[in-house]
């Protein structure tokens, strides 16, 4: 071992020593704060003063509870610190840091050795870094510059200086295992070893190998809107899961993990994702899939269509007589066309249009659809939409309590009075008694007839409770027979902006009117339904959210994403994706975010472009990419590996038994993950039913919850954002891929893979192979 090795180890075991110190005193502040947490909770009561006798003695209890509360939430929150440091602490131990930079300021005598780790640490005396966090602004030098005139960016500005040297370190379990210098931005070394590893089963966070373009997305703090377009492979996900995490290093002191949101593709996804920011010592954000919010508001009025039930339709379904209607209705309502449309419609509700639905109660109409329409347009007509509505809700209301009032006469209640039981009679007793001021001490009375009466008052609310409710929710507005009226109607060229309607536009209207009333909401239409529900009742905005990321955004119309701006619009956003890899039927002939441009004007919004792609081998990327259009802009890593293969077969039954062979190859050579890629779900349960004798083979379907390790079956939208050590494109015939809106799905399956990509097909190869035929090896079935 040379000398400089030597004493980089022992800096090391000093570190370590160090941090083990600060675990050992953590791990006892830990403990003390966690109990004295649990000995608060329990004594909470006993430590404040409960009298609600007299006004100044329910305010005193106010203010002793808060007080108690306040001491409360202080404990947690010190517990909170204290377990995220030690956290942070324990997984410093065996990799305390991953980097060095030499850094002379500019009118400083003496170079500092800056060290970069996931963490920071300081010695014991807290005034002296040894390591610093990869996230801070000195850090930045290690990621974009190389040895020279460097600067970095501080709260105070600029700090100037040369960078003399630049080293890495590959630390395994507290021992230097490699160090070397190095003059260009990453180690190509580390790199190579970090992608020739195996695919994990969880996402991981290597903030030692992130590029210089990446860092630009990590560290990116300027525009309201930041998009990243980039290759497949090219650390997209990685790098924005990172940027969250700098960003909460950043602005530590006023943004909280729960303050950012994640738009994930799908629940499996979320999985896969969820330890890169606790491996980075910060909170998970917040995860979401859109379905999940589409079905939180919508699914208790309809059964909502998902995403790739939609998709599904999209790729098995041609024969339907209705399909083509479909398409065109799927395509129109993505639009920013559709979009304006609905807000025009909702504009032209004000003078006419608005739909109501009968107030009934026990059969009988207590206001009719009639009359609360005509009270709508003939009252109050001067004020603005929404507080015209709150006038009508008042009103009803009014009807509502006046038909209470006249129904608690009625015999039938009067009937139901008698046979109360003792428990609801001791109830209507004691709260009139207690209405009334009368103690137990006093020899007062309450008036049997007064008992009477609350207990028809009682019976009586809980039959109108319903209504109530229905009022309160604004459920006396028919939205259902408002959307299916703005199908049907034909609007002005002002009301959608001169855009034309799709030729099918009646027929859209009339199918999707009927499966409307069969309580079903296909998916092209949850949004655009729900827009128009808040656009009447009033939107339900969430100001808490500061950040929100949307990934895969492809997979997003601009209609959604001007749905999101408007439902947060507190947030910045950072949205990340590759139209290669567009396989929804909205995204046809489009090509790139422009559309974006105008969600918050040019001036507010920045993109990335991301190019080289790190995942594939380099003969995998150099085949993915003959695979589209303007393929040569993806700049391949120079890592080796096997060239993709291409066997044809003879049929199913031979197809699978290659299968099962290529499986067996694959976890000889150490692969532990190997997806089989289907084109649709359907394909994937036949090929599951066909190949279940597989050991420990899975079908991943859109439900699944968790991504393991082993050998999947899986719909190719299902593995979008996910790597595999070793991918079986199944049947990439050209029966099955022929039609060119097919290829960005075969786009994507291909560019799963990181170390093996095993095509077959069944009679021709797709012509999508037959384009790329130069860079695979074609192989045959003995």
């Amino acid at each position: 071992m040379s000398q400089e090795l030597q004493q980089e180890q022992q800096r090391v075991n000093q570190v370590i020593g160090i941090i083990q110190d600060q675990i050992n005193e953590y791990e006892e502040a830990t403990a003390r704060r966690r109990q004295e947490v649990v000995d608060i909770r329990k004594h909470f009561w006993e430590d404040v003063t409960v009298n609600t006798d007299n006004f100044d003695d329910f305010l005193e209890t106010i203010i002793s509870l808060r007080q108690q509360s306040e001491v409360l939430s202080l404990s947690q929150g010190s517990h909170r610190q204290s377990s995220k440091r030690l956290s942070q602490l324990q997984r410093m131990q065996d990799v305390p840091y991953f980097g060095r930079i030499d850094f002379a300021e500019e009118g400083m005598n003496e170079t500092e050795c800056v060290y970069i780790g996931v963490s920071s640490l300081t010695d014991a005396t807290g005034e002296k870094f040894l390591i610093y966090d990869w996230r801070a602004p000195v850090s930045s030098m290690y990621y974009d510059c190389t040895p020279g005139p460097a600067e970095y960016i501080t709260p105070g500005g600029p700090i100037q200086g040369t960078l003399e040297q630049k080293w890495q370190y590959i630390i395994r379990s507290g021992v230097i295992q490699s160090m070397f210098d190095t003059r260009l931005t990453i180690g190509d070394e580390i790199l190579q070893q970090v992608l020739g590893q195996s695919a994990d089963t969880h996402m991981r966070s290597i903030v030692a190998t992130i590029q210089q373009e990446q860092n630009r997305i990590i560290r990116h703090d300027s525009a309201r809107l930041l998009i990243v377009q980039g290759a497949a492979g090219s650390g997209k996900t990685s790098a924005a899961l990172q940027r969250i995490a700098y960003l909460l290093y950043k602005y530590r002191n006023r943004l909280t993990a729960d303050q950012m949101l994640l738009f994930s593709p799908n629940a499996m996804f979320k999985s896969y994702v969820s330890n890169v920011l606790p491996e980075l010592g910060e909170e998970n954000m917040q995860q979401v899939t859109f379905q999940e919010y589409l079905n939180h508001r919508l699914s208790s009025s309809f059964d909502v269509e998902d995403p790739y039930t939609q998709l599904e339709y999209v790729l098995t379904a041609s024969e339907d007589p209705n399909y083509r209607v479909r398409m065109a209705g799927i395509r129109f309502k993505a639009t920013k066309a559709f979009f304006d449309r609905i807000q025009s419609c909702r504009q032209a509700l004000e003078q006419s249009g608005m739909v109501f639905k009968d107030i009934s109660i026990k059969g009988k109409t207590l206001v009719s659809a009639e009359e609360i329409m005509e009270r709508f347009y003939s009252e109050h007509t001067t004020l603005r939409f929404a507080n015209r509505l709150e006038k009508l809700s008042d009103w009803l209301k009014e009807l509502v309590k006046e038909a209470e009032k006249a129904e608690r006469r009625k015999p039938w209640v009067q009937d139901a009075v008698e046979l109360v039981d003792n428990d609801e009679y001791q109830q209507a007793y004691a709260h009139l008694r207690k209405k009334h001021g009368l103690t137990e001490e006093s020899e007062e009375d309450v008036d049997l007839e007064l008992v009477r009466k609350e207990l028809a008052r009682r019976i009586v609310s809980r039959k109108f409770k319903r209504i109530r409710q229905q009022i309160k929710d604004m459920g006396f507005i028919d939205t259902p027979a408002i959307y299916k009226q703005m199908l049907v109607s034909h609007p002005t060229d002002d009301e959608v902006e001169g855009a034309e309607l799709p030729p099918e536009w009646n027929e859209i209207g009339e199918m999707t009117s009927q499966l409307i009333d069969q309580g079903k909401l296909l998916y092209e239409d949850a949004t655009p339904y729900l827009l128009l529900k808040e656009l009447i009742e009033g939107f339900q905005t969430n100001v808490s959210i500061r950040h929100v990321l949307v990934d895969e955004a492809q997979d997003y119309s601009p209609f959604q994403f001007e749905f999101i701006k408007r439902l947060f619009p507190a947030a910045k956003m950072t949205v990340l994706g590759d139209f290669n890899q567009a396989v929804f039927a909205h995204a046809d002939g489009t090509d790139d975010f422009g559309m974006l441009a105008e969600l918050y004007g040019e001036e507010q919004t920045d993109a990335i472009i991301l190019n080289r792609s790190y995942r594939s081998t380099r003969p995998i990327v150099e085949f993915t990419r003959a695979l589209i259009p303007n393929g040569e802009e993806i700049i391949p890593f120079d890592r080796n590996g096997s060239r993709p293969v291409l066997t044809r077969a003879a049929d199913a039954e031979q197809l699978h038994q290659s299968i099962r062979e290529k499986v067996n190859q694959f976890r000889e050579q150490g692969h532990r993950t190997v997806a089989i890629i289907c084109k649709s779900a359907a394909q994937s349960a036949s090929v599951f039913e066909s190949l279940h004798d597989l050991e420990d083979i899975k079908l991943v379907t859109s439900g699944s919850i968790e991504y393991k390790q082993g050998i999947v079956v899986i719909p190719v939208y299902l593995a979008k954002g996910i790597e595999f050590d070793a991918v079986i494109v199944y049947n990439a015939s050209d029966e099955e891929y022929g039609e060119e809106s097919l290829r960005r799905l075969f786009y994507t399956a291909c560019t799963r893979a990181m170390h093996e990509l095993q095509l077959y097909s069944i009679g021709k190869p797709s012509r999508f192979v037959q384009e790329a035929a130069s860079w695979i090896a074609v192989d045959s079935i003995s």
